[in-house]
């Protein structure tokens, strides 16, 4: 183990301490950064599959190296000692062309701050004051999801009286004690089987929030809009691009025959759709930047769910400002005025050119 450290260590240790959000380790090439969203190889040897089964496979926790054999794929979290302290990875193995493969995402040592981040704390204090209810974080892989929730969570867990479990695969932030409120993170795999099971189980243990990794199948759909119909805070995150995707997708989860009631359900129970970009700062090299798309579930949003005419709901969020609602269009003006962005990063996201002369 302490040998399969030695180089795995050293990389990560750059990945760290260069602000890098991961680290690629894949057989043919060098090992490769992601910095401020752009890969970078770092100048070292080509690993290949002696290297991927002598210092990738020791790291797997042992329990677990036979699930990956069976599955080809394991998320876990990894912790090392760095620098005289902690540092925690998100570790996500693989199989291509038979050999082992590895992503490793930094976890931050500290929950990020709303202003950090580049999340508005109107909005955060805004969610976080639903009595119940489904929250969805939106985004691609890398969008900044987790972080946000944690955020959230943290900030719920400062202001105390809550009873929150959170349900992860792996767990990555870890959320302090504060007085009079008491956080339980379950994770995936080892203190739970499956996020269904999490929301089933975590349901009968006095929950006042519930957080869910993501919604995957159709069992923890069910069960995540159950638990806020029942009065309970619910946020979970989904991958699509959009709000509408992602109540096209919570949908989609659902046979055909009953996508009807699900669509009222989705309707009645959900809150607010966060979509989330992180899109390159105005400085080559800098940190990126948060763009986002909010929905808020108001009359005319509800009445297209429930129709099954989801293309109405971009119209709507148009339309929606006064109710707090912002398109990516105007997210991403607002950066380039600000100066966050370049305008050629603005062209890239925007839905029309045009609009950025309006």
């Amino acid at each position: 183990m302490q040998d399969a450290l030695q180089n795995i260590s050293r990389w990560l240790a750059q990945a760290v301490e260069s602000g890098a959000s991961d680290l690629h380790l894949v057989v043919g090439h060098p090992p490769i950064l992601r910095l401020h969203g752009e890969l970078k190889a770092l100048d070292e040897r080509i690993l290949d599959e002696q290297f991927a089964e002598a210092e990738l496979l020791p790291l797997c926790p042992h329990e677990q190296r036979e699930t990956f054999r069976e599955t080809r794929n394991l998320d876990f979290a990894l912790r090392l000692a760095l620098d005289g302290g902690e540092q925690r990875f998100r570790a996500n193995y693989f199989f291509s062309g038979q050999h082992i493969g590895a992503c490793f995402r930094v976890i931050p040592s500290e929950i990020p701050d709303f202003d950090w981040a580049g999340f508005p704390y109107e909005l955060a204090e805004r969610l976080v004051s639903i009595r119940n209810g489904l929250v969805l974080i939106a985004g691609v892989t890398g969008a900044g999801k987790t972080t946000s929730l944690a955020m959230l969570i943290d900030l719920l867990n400062q202001r105390g009286r809550c009873r929150i479990i959170t349900i992860e695969d792996p767990i990555e932030f870890i959320h302090g004690r504060y007085r009079n409120s008491v956080v339980t993170q379950r994770e995936v795999g080892q203190d739970v089987q499956s996020f269904a099971d999490g929301l089933k189980y975590g349901l009968r243990q006095d929950p006042d929030v519930l957080l869910v990794g993501e919604i995957r199948d159709r069992e923890t759909a069910q069960l995540a809009l159950s638990a806020a119909e029942t009065g309970h805070l619910v946020f979970s995150t989904l991958h699509t691009r959009d709000a509408k995707g992602a109540v096209s997708r919570l949908t989609d989860l659902f046979p055909e025959a009953v996508q009807s009631d699900i669509r009222s359900q989705i309707s009645l129970s959900l809150r607010a759709v966060i979509s989330q970009h992180l899109v390159p700062g105005a400085e080559t090299g800098g940190k990126r930047e948060l763009a986002m798309e909010i929905m808020i579930n108001n009359a005319p949003i509800r009445s297209g769910i429930r129709s099954g005419k989801f293309e109405s709901i971009d119209n709507n969020i148009q339309t929606g400002r006064a109710d707090g609602m912002l398109t990516l269009d105007d997210s991403i003006r607002k950066l380039l005025r600000q100066g966050r962005i370049s305008r050629t990063t603005a062209e890239h996201f925007i839905s029309s050119p045009e609009i950025l002369e309006l």
